[in-house]
């Protein structure tokens, strides 16, 4: 452990920001993980008991489920339920609460990104410092001193190597992130669709026994 931490001592500098790069993508990764991880759970058992409140015309229970859980497709779930008691577009409301929640999925991937393109630069830096170290000892002692020639090179290579195992970790992450926000967003829009196809159904079966209550009323008029 020591002679790895050694061995990165030897990077110099540049190896601070580095370090902090490193330590502010291992901190978002976890973060997000975490928090996509449980944004992502299985929304199939809250359609269901959506459904059966909505195919018993119970819109208050079904949005009082849709309330008890959490997730952003339960808040769009809520969101459409809300409007279609309250006489507006469910789904409108639903579309524009998707829209609210991806940039709640995406919060500090941009972090991430960062990351990704400016951990290679800081290690071409170090090459670049550690290179100019080592023909400036070169151009001072000529061969008289090959370790110090030896050490310029050293540090150019660990800063360079540190830089891009930094940024190939971020971008893995990275990309799982986006991966995953893609995966939620799509269950949401699948969501919402089918609430919406309920809703409607709901809707018909409405107008149709409204329909016929009021033949029934003709029919009896006519009938007196």
């Amino acid at each position: 452990m020591f002679a790895f931490l050694n061995t990165l001592a030897k990077g110099g500098v540049v190896m601070i920001p580095l370090g902090i790069c490193s330590l502010a993508a291992l901190t978002v990764l976890i973060e997000r993980i975490v928090i996509l991880r449980r944004s992502s759970a299985e929304s199939g058992t809250l359609m269901a008991s959506i459904r059966a409140c909505v195919a018993k015309g119970d819109l208050p229970g079904a949005l009082e489920k849709a309330q008890a859980s959490s997730g952003p497709v339960a808040s769009v779930l809520a969101h459409g339920l809300r409007a279609t008691l309250m006489g507006l577009n469910p789904q409108q409301a639903m579309d524009e609460e998707g829209l609210a929640q991806l940039p709640i999925l995406q919060r500090r991937l941009v972090v991430l990104d960062t990351v990704v393109a400016i951990a290679p630069l800081l290690g071409l830096l170090g090459t670049v410092i550690g290179m100019i170290a080592s023909f400036h000892i070169l151009a001072i002692a000529g061969t008289e001193n090959p370790g110090g020639i030896t050490a310029g090179i050293a540090e150019a290579l660990i800063t360079t190597a540190t830089g891009l195992i930094i940024a190939i970790f971020a971008l893995v992450g990275f990309n799982w992130c986006q991966e995953k926000v893609r995966s939620i967003g799509t269950d949401m829009e699948r969501r919402a669709v089918q609430l919406a196809s309920w809703l409607v159904q709901i809707e018909k079966k409405d107008q149709a026994e409204i329909e016929k209550e009021n033949e029934a009323k003709v029919a009896s008029y006519q009938a007196l």
